[in-house]
């Protein structure tokens, strides 16, 4: 069970601190005496009330994106993650914030250079199984970032949204100074080779436009990074790149055989990402 990470937990239902319960099975417990048990797969589950309106990966989007990620495709973009949020690791006892930690992959890269205190969000229980696996050392927690986040103001040094959703009120919150939020988003032309053939999801217009303006009340930008991997795939990873991502929602799951066998033996596809790094504003950290 990890420790560090724990200080910075809220109660989801009173917003009091959260601490280690006592027993057998792992629990975060507070002072008002809610309670959350750790699922048998290491995560806890802190959708309450209503739960989320937003639909979650499924358990075949899930192993999609798992298997693809451990070929080692987009383990270059992992490091480059990992790279932009060093400068804010070097304090003592750093912490990071993974907000839509899906598997848990891009966590582990920074987690494996920078030992730190870390909380994996996702709203995917399925995606959290995993995590927990990889990441036995993270606060694994169903989550959804669009409600307040079960964190103390101004308790990690990084958080990282890796093709997720975003709540910048909420990131600026909970970042330190010195702290920032690290952005991952497709561009113009990724996986385009193959998003006809597959029925992936096409790219929406002014997308990196709509970035900055949500990000320019809470947040400056720091840096930008484009990354290009040139990818040689063989047919099965075409097909996890289709039901891996969002449009794995609406995909016809008995089409995917003869999808797989109308592909060659192997695709060339190219995967264009930009890394951008954020700074809280500082009238915001003053707040």
């Amino acid at each position: 069970m990890p420790s560090d990470a724990v200080h910075s937990l809220l109660c989801p239902v009173c917003r009091q601190a959260l601490g280690y319960g006592t027993g057998e099975v792992p629990t975060l417990k507070c002072p008002a005496g809610h309670s959350f048990d750790a699922a048998r797969q290491g995560y806890f589950n802190f959708l309450v009330g209503k739960g989320t309106a937003f639909e979650a990966d499924s358990a075949d989007m899930v192993a999609a994106r798992s298997d693809f990620l451990s070929h080692g495709h987009y383990d270059e973009l992992a490091l480059v993650i990992a790279d932009t949020a060093a400068p804010a690791l070097a304090a003592a006892k750093p912490a990071v914030l993974d907000a839509g930690t899906g598997t848990g992959h891009y966590l582990r890269a920074i987690l494996d250079r920078f030992p730190a205190a870390a909380i994996g969000l996702d709203i995917s229980k399925f995606a959290l199984r995993r995590a927990a696996r990889l990441n036995p050392d993270v606060i694994n927690i169903v989550c959804d970032v669009w409600q307040p986040l079960p964190l103390t103001d101004r308790s990690v040094d990084v958080v990282t949204v890796v093709f997720a959703p975003r709540n910048p009120a909420e990131f600026s919150r909970v970042l330190r100074p010195g702290g920032r939020l690290i952005v991952v988003t497709p561009r113009p032309g990724h996986l385009a080779e193959v998003a006809g053939t597959t029925g992936m999801l096409g790219l929406e217009a002014a997308k990196e436009e709509r970035l900055a303006a949500s990000m320019n009340g809470a947040f400056s930008e720091l840096s930008t990074r484009e990354l290009d991997l040139d990818l040689s795939l063989p047919a099965a990873d075409v097909v996890n790149l289709a039901l891996m991502g969002p449009a794995g929602h609406h995909l016809d799951r008995t089409a995917l055989p003869e999808l797989l066998a109308s592909l060659p033996a192997r695709t060339r596809v190219s995967a264009r990402f930009r890394i951008t790094a954020f700074e809280p504003r500082p009238w915001l950290l003053n707040s």
